[in-house]
C-alpha cells in the first residue's frame, strides 16, 4: 500500500492549492477566520468525495490503462507540478496536472482515450467562461434583492457571514465530489483499490492539504486579482460551487482554480475591467498553459529515469 503515498501526496497538494479557491474569498474579505473555514472545508470535502466522487473517478481512470508503477509515477508527477505552483502562490488546475501526467504515461503506452481526453479538455475551456457568466448573473440577481432588504448594517453583515459559511461548505462538498478523481482514479484503473476506498483516501488527503498549507494561494485569489468586498466574495464562492457542481453531474473533474478565477473575473466585468489586475491574471494564465506540459514532462522524465540500468565500473 506504500504505492498509494503518491496519491496521498497529490491529494495534499490539491487541498493546499485548490481549497484556497473555496475559502480564500471568504477569508480574504475578513468575514470568516481561516481555521473556521479550513475545518468546515475539510469536513465537507470528505463528505463530497465519499458520496458523489464515483462518476469523476470512472472518467479519469478510463483515459488510459496504467500499471501500478505508472499510476504512482503519474500521481507524483502531478503532485510535484501542483506543489511547485503552490509555492509560487499560483492557483492552478490539478485536473490539468493529472491529465498531463496521464498523457505522458499514455504516450509511453501508445494508448490513450482521445474521446475522453477531448471531453475533459473541452470542459477545461468552458469552466472559467461558465463561472464568469454565472457570477455576473448571480451578482445582478442577488444585488437586486439584497439592496431591497429592510435590514440594518449589522444584520446585513451577519447575513453575508452566514451566506459565506454556507457557500464555503457547499463549495468544499463539490470540490471533494469533483476532484477526488484526480487524486486516486489512476489507482482504481491500476486495480489497486476500489472506487469507495479511492474516494475515502482521496477525501482525507485533500482535507490534510487544506489544514496544513492552503494559505499561500489565498492572497492571489482574494486580493491580488480583484479587491473583493464581502458581497462580491459571496457571489464568487457561490458561482464557483455551482460551476463545479454542474461538471460533477456531467462526471468530468475540472479545476476549481479556473472556476474561481472565472468568478472573480465576472465580478471584474460587473465593476469594470479596470479593477482586474492584469499582471496577476497573465501569471495565472501562463501557469494554466504550462501546468499540463510540465506534468507530462515530469512523468516522462521519471519513467525514463526509472528504466535506466546502471553498469558498474
Amino acid at each position: 500500500m506504500l504505492s498509494l503515498l503518491g496519491g496521498v501526496f497529490l491529494g495534499w497538494s490539491l487541498g493546499a492549492n485548490d481549497a484556497s479557491n473555496i475559502i480564500g474569498t471568504a477569508v480574504s474579505s475578513k468575514m470568516i477566520r481561516f481555521w473556521t473555514a479550513a475545518l468546515l472545508a475539510s469536513f465537507f470535502v470528505i463528505i463530497g468525495a465519499v458520496i458523489s466522487g464515483q462518476a469523476g473517478i470512472e472518467t479519469i481512470k478510463g483515459l488510459t490503462s496504467l500499471t501500478v508503477n505508472q499510476a504512482v509515477t503519474s500521481s507524483v508527477a502531478a503532485a510535484l507540478t501542483v506543489t511547485i505552483m503552490t509555492v509560487m502562490a499560483l492557483p492552478v488546475s490539478t485536473s490539468q496536472a493529472v491529465v498531463g501526467a496521464i498523457l505522458g504515461m499514455g504516450i509511453l503506452n501508445n494508448q490513450l482515450n482521445s474521446a475522453g481526453l477531448g471531453k475533459v479538455v473541452l470542459c477545461w475551456v468552458t469552466t472559467p467562461v461558465g463561472a464568469a457568466v454565472i457570477a455576473v448573473l448571480l451578482y445582478k440577481v442577488l444585488a437586486y434583492f439584497y439592496n431591497r432588504l429592510p435590514v440594518t448594517l449589522f444584520g446585513a453583515d451577519r447575513m453575508l457571514r452566514i451566506g459565506l459559511i454556507f457557500s464555503a461548505s457547499y463549495g468544499a462538498y463539490v470540490l471533494g465530489a469533483n476532484n477526488v478523481a484526480n487524486v486516486t482514479a489512476v489507482f482504481v484503473g491500476a486495480g489497486m483499490i476500489s472506487v469507495l476506498n479511492a474516494a475515502i483516501i482521496g477525501g482525507f488527503s485533500i482535507a490534510l492539504g487544506i489544514v496544513t498549507f492552503s494559505r499561500p494561494v489565498m492572497d492571489t485569489v482574494g486580493k491580488k486579482l480583484v479587491d473583493l468586498d464581502p458581497f462580491s466574495a459571496l457571489v464568487v464562492s457561490l458561482s464557483l460551487a455551482l460551476t463545479i457542481h454542474i461538471y460533477t453531474l456531467i462526471g468530468v473533474p475540472v479545476s476549481s482554480s479556473q472556476a474561481v478565477i472565472g468568478g472573480v473575473l465576472g465580478i471584474g466585468i460587473v465593476k469594470g475591467v479596470s479593477t482586474v489586475k492584469m499582471n496577476t491574471l497573465n501569471r495565472i494564465f501562463l501557469a494554466w498553459i504550462f501546468t499540463p506540459v510540465v506534468a507530462c514532462a515530469i512523468a516522462l522524465t521519471m519513467s525514463y529515469v526509472s528504466r535506466l540500468q546502471y553498469i558498474p565500473l
